[in-house]
């Protein structure tokens, strides 16, 4: 568990440009302090101490706004971003390298039992303010837009933007994009709040296609309209 943590906290740095130190880090990021009342709860679940883990969750939710269910799976290097109102349920599955910001939500569709949260594989980024619905599966290096809504599988490297979530097209390839360190990259690039380069919403550009359109029948109409004139003023 400890070398988890420690993986954690130095995978911060690269993710975070207001990160200063590791005793900052440590002691005023709240994501932080909830990923380790979960490193703490998750064994302590699978243990069958279950009220023991919801208890110590059910205090991490306290001191911290974020809820973190502690059946939920947790890969390694994992950041949750200001992390105020992030709810993660019970049979949420998350990779490694993946980042959360404030207001995200992994829930569920379903009162059933068994799988009913989503899986994200690794290297996702969930923005501000997206719901991620249902056992559905998010793609290694997806991306999910702020305030996005998203209820059906992400491809690989998908970016997904809107209400309910379309995929947008996007110049950046997403392996660039993913967070993975290494001594020939050790600043990677990394897309804050789940947005890529060059990001083109479907809907906006279909909406300047149509407009596109409509601006070339109406030089149509126009030249049709100056034609019937000059014919009609024609002896």
């Amino acid at each position: 568990m400890f070398s988890e943590l420690k993986e954690d906290l130095n995978s911060i740095f690269a993710r975070d440009p207001a990160a200063r130190n590791l005793f900052e880090v440590v002691t005023t990021y709240p994501g932080v302090h909830a990923l380790l009342f979960h490193r703490l709860a998750h064994p302590l679940w699978l243990g069958g101490w279950k009220w023991l883990a919801r208890a110590l969750s059910q205090f991490g939710r306290f001191v911290t706004g974020i809820e973190i269910h502690p059946g939920a799976t947790i890969g390694r290097r994992f950041f949750i971003d200001h992390g105020m109102g992030v709810v993660i349920g019970e049979t949420a599955e998350i990779g490694d390298d993946c980042t959360l910001y404030h207001g995200v939500t992994l829930g569920g569709t379903t009162w059933n039992k068994g799988k009913r949260h989503p899986t994200l594989q690794n290297g996702v980024v969930i923005g501000a303010g997206a719901k991620v619905l249902g056992p559905i599966t998010v793609g290694a290096n997806a991306r999910v837009g702020s305030n996005a809504v998203v209820v059906k599988d992400v491809p690989a490297g998908a970016t997904m933007v809107g209400i309910p979530a379309r995929a947008a097209s996007s110049k950046a390839a997403s392996a660039d994009l993913a967070f993975n360190p290494s001594p020939v990259n050790p600043k990677p690039c990394f897309d804050a709040y789940g947005e890529a380069p060059d990001l083109n919403d479907p809907l906006t550009l279909t909406l300047e296609q149509v407009a596109v359109h409509a601006r070339r029948l109406e030089e149509k109409i126009d030249a049709l309209e100056n034609a019937l004139r000059r014919l009609q003023n024609t002896p």
